[in-house]
């Protein structure tokens, strides 16, 4: 089986290192950050794909790393029940999920402070030149270097990312803060609210220390709030610092004019227990909300996965369900043909870019239903998450 070089430690890369370790492969993961990787406020919903490798081989169940609802649930405005169905989802931190696949992984295999800065693919063998001057080479470069990516911005300068038309407030807060109606009301649903080109969703996740039991996880938000490009959306992804970010105002760096504005639309729209949830968020925080689509993922023995080549709308809770298909689907191409890069390649690249562009149709008709057309419906089976298909 080939030597794998994958560029990138997050959730994407190291699902990809794990399946590709067991099929026989020879993996480097290497991670530019210098240490651990962590993203402070972020829940994720978990679909299967995702939790795959965690119950199937790393000997986790489900409740060691996710909280779970029985109901999604719609409120208006004044807290009455809008609809609500029963169904189960599962929900965890980004921070979880890390440290879960991580203590699967070799750590003296997974290496920090290790930034790819540029390759050269050739027929039989990819080369990989770090930060430091020094060079690798691997017979597959496995590029999971996210929405930003380098490698796909080598490969394909044209492809740009292209914003949605709003951006996604987040924030977390522990449930133990909330008075006992609010901790009720959300705690046992995903919880939705739909307002005027707008909605927001409030979920559980596990604690900061990963406990999924009641009074010590925390709640989290995401308020879609349409926000024009140009000075409108510059404005807002311009921190206290004075930097404006591309992608997401990390938590604690929105200016407080920013906060204020989206503190007192909560306290005017959003039903109470969902307001005062994101009124007391202590450091909210910003996304913008981007599609990426490539018409390549693979490059000679180079190729991308999860959001280096399709980054979707949250919409689906597919994105990291993606990246971690993108692997399996990865490990199994080369297991089917004994470790034949440029055969397995092929099959794999027909494969996943009908999944990114599925996906990406899906997540794009239910974001512009909700923030533009004003057709997003309590209720409306296209919401059940999924990656393939709703509930799927």
């Amino acid at each position: 089986m080939p030597s794998v070089v994958v560029m990138g430690g997050s959730l994407g890369g190291l699902t990809a290192a794990l399946v590709l370790r067991d099929a026989g492969c020879d993996v480097r993961v290497f991670e530019r950050s210098s240490s651990a990787l962590r993203a402070r406020g972020a829940g994720i919903a978990v679909l299967d794909t995702t939790l795959r490798y965690l119950t199937e081989r790393g000997g986790h169940r489900p409740e060691d790393v996710c909280s779970a609802t029985d109901w999604i649930r719609f409120v208006r405005a004044d807290g009455s029940i809008q609809h609500e169905q029963r169904h189960r989802y599962r929900f965890s931190s980004w921070n979880t999920m890390y440290r879960s696949l991580l203590g699967l992984f070799d750590r003296g295999r997974y290496l920090l402070g290790r930034e790819v800065v540029s390759f050269d693919s050739a027929d039989d063998m990819v080369s990989v030149t770090l930060a430091d001057g020094s060079r690798v080479q691997a017979d597959l470069l496995v590029c999971a270097d996210g929405i930003s990516s380098m490698a796909r911005a080598r490969l394909m300068p044209d492809v740009e990312p292209s914003y949605s038309g709003y951006v996604a407030w987040r924030g977390t807060l522990p449930e133990s803060s909330l008075s006992p109606p609010a901790r009720q009301a959300l705690g046992d649903a995903l919880t939705y609210q739909v307002l005027d080109r707008s909605h927001i969703l409030v979920y559980p996740i596990p604690g900061p220390d990963g406990s999924c039991a009641d009074g010590e996880r925390l709640i989290n938000i995401v308020w879609y709030v349409n926000v024009a490009v140009g000075h409108e959306l510059d404005r807002l992804m311009t921190g206290r610092d004075g930097l404006r970010r591309a992608v997401s105002l990390p938590p604690g760096a929105a200016r407080d004019d920013a906060v204020d504005q989206m503190r007192d639309a909560a306290a005017v729209s959003l039903a109470g227990p969902i307001a005062e949830a994101v009124t007391t968020i202590p450091e909210p925080f910003v996304q913008a909300i981007y599609d990426i689509e490539v018409p390549r993922m693979v490059h000679d023995r180079v190729c991308l996965i999860g959001d280096a080549a399709f980054a979707v709308r949250p919409h689906a809770a597919a994105g990291t369900a993606k990246a971690a298909d993108d692997g399996w689907a990865l490990a199994d191409e080369l297991a089917a043909t004994g470790g034949q890069v440029p055969v397995a390649l092929a099959a794999w690249e027909r494969r996943q870019l009908q999944v990114g562009r599925r996906l990406l149709a899906r997540t794009r008709e239910i974001g512009d239903s909700s923030q533009f057309s004003g057709t997003f419906r309590p209720g409306d089976p296209r919401l059940i998450f999924g990656l393939h298909e709703p509930g799927h």
